[in-house]
């Protein structure tokens, strides 16, 4: 599995120039509030994902005063090689990743080759905010294990862009339209089989994760919305046609696909309380990480931003334990009080380092 050995961070976020190198088991990281935990994390997640975790434009990444933003890192991949990946992001607008030094065709190339999880207070957004946020969650999951997926969406993206412009002339080329529709279905296919296979795969690892995070006994679950379950994209195009002319936009199509989250049956948004939604979002992590883990044949990078702060302590640790208890990979946790994060990583592993964090400059204690 892919570990991240050292990185090198350049004007990103409050980070002018760090080179850091890390544990292969748990990396600790303590220091207070805005002092650049989670932009640790944030860069490391960059290098996986080719974009931050947080959705954000890429020049919200620069720091402050500078033009663009550098990042590497070194990782010894399964093969027991070492890689060097590296990314730089330029004011105009220009992402360069590469690999070894060679860079890639397209950068969408690399999301995948360094599986990654990440959980975060702002994850709460899935629970408070619209379809989007959930959306983007699975493709971010699903565009790593499945490059048919992405492959597929991406296609289809850049196809509903099109279909946009033409709805917006006062008379669109309807037979142009429908040959669009025809080749939007053969994309939106693939990416409503895997989304509806991710969430049949999901539920019962979720509900497993909450019993044992919460000790409750509500049932907590994900029901996947989509039109696609009742008729083919391009007949419900054609359908919706007259509707979509006069709105000059596709009001159909996987792009409002929703995934609702449950508590005994009711929207968790609506039903739970607070702790239960944070319980609830880290169960759904936990379980994206052990589907990623069983996809790839290891465990995927697990960044855990601030939680401890969030959740009962006893039972965090019981979640932890359950994870490093079944070959967990590298972890790097961030939190405010580092005698409580070294009271539970202490009992975990004997193979940790700890750092911490002043302005953005971070060292090794």
């Amino acid at each position: 599995m892919p570990v991240l050995e050292k990185i090198v961070i350049s004007d990103f976020r409050n980070i002018e120039l760090q080179e850091l190198e890390f544990s292969p088991n748990v990396n600790c990281i303590s220091g207070n509030n805005g002092e650049g935990k989670t932009n640790l994390l944030d860069a490391i997640y960059y290098l996986s994902m080719t974009k931050s975790a947080f959705a954000t434009s890429d020049k919200f990444n620069f720091r402050h005063g500078t033009e663009g933003f550098s990042l590497a890192g070194t990782y010894r991949m399964e093969n027991g090689l070492t890689s060097r990946f590296s990314m730089k992001m330029t004011a105009k607008g220009e992402k360069k990743v590469r690999r070894d030094d060679k860079p890639y065709g397209r950068v969408s190339e690399h999301v995948g080759i360094l599986p990654i999880v990440m959980i975060s207070p702002a994850d709460i957004s899935m629970v408070s905010e619209s379809g989007e946020e959930r959306r983007r969650f699975a493709n971010a999951v699903l565009s790593q294990m499945d490059r048919e997926y992405m492959t597929s969406l991406q296609q289809y993206n850049r196809l509903l862009q099109q279909r946009n412009r033409m709805l917006k002339e006062m008379d669109p080329d309807r037979s142009l339209l429908e040959v669009i529709d025809m080749r939007m279905a053969s994309l939106a296919e693939p990416v409503y089989q895997a989304r509806k296979r991710f969430v049949e795969d999901l539920n019962p690892i979720v509900s497993e994760y909450y019993k044992a995070l919460s000790g409750d006994s509500e049932q907590v679950g994900i029901e996947y919305e989509s039109e696609l379950s009742k008729a083919s994209l391009d007949a419900i195009f054609s359908s919706a046609f007259e509707r979509d002319r006069a709105l000059r936009y596709t009001s159909s199509g996987v792009q409002r696909d929703d995934f609702i989250f449950t508590m005994n049956g009711h929207p968790i948004r609506r039903y739970g309380s607070q702790g239960q939604q944070k319980s609830f979002l880290v169960s759904l992590k936990f379980a994206q990480y052990e589907i990623m883990k069983k996809n790839y044949g290891f465990a995927p990078v697990l960044l855990l931003d601030d939680v401890f702060d969030k959740l009962d302590m006893g039972r965090i640790s019981n979640l932890l334990q359950m994870v490093a208890g079944n070959d967990f990979g590298q972890i790097f946790i961030t939190d405010s009080n580092k005698v409580r994060m070294s009271g539970i990583v202490d009992a975990l592993t004997r193979d940790r380092a700890y750092f911490e964090t002043v302005k953005g400059t971070f060292t090794r204690i």
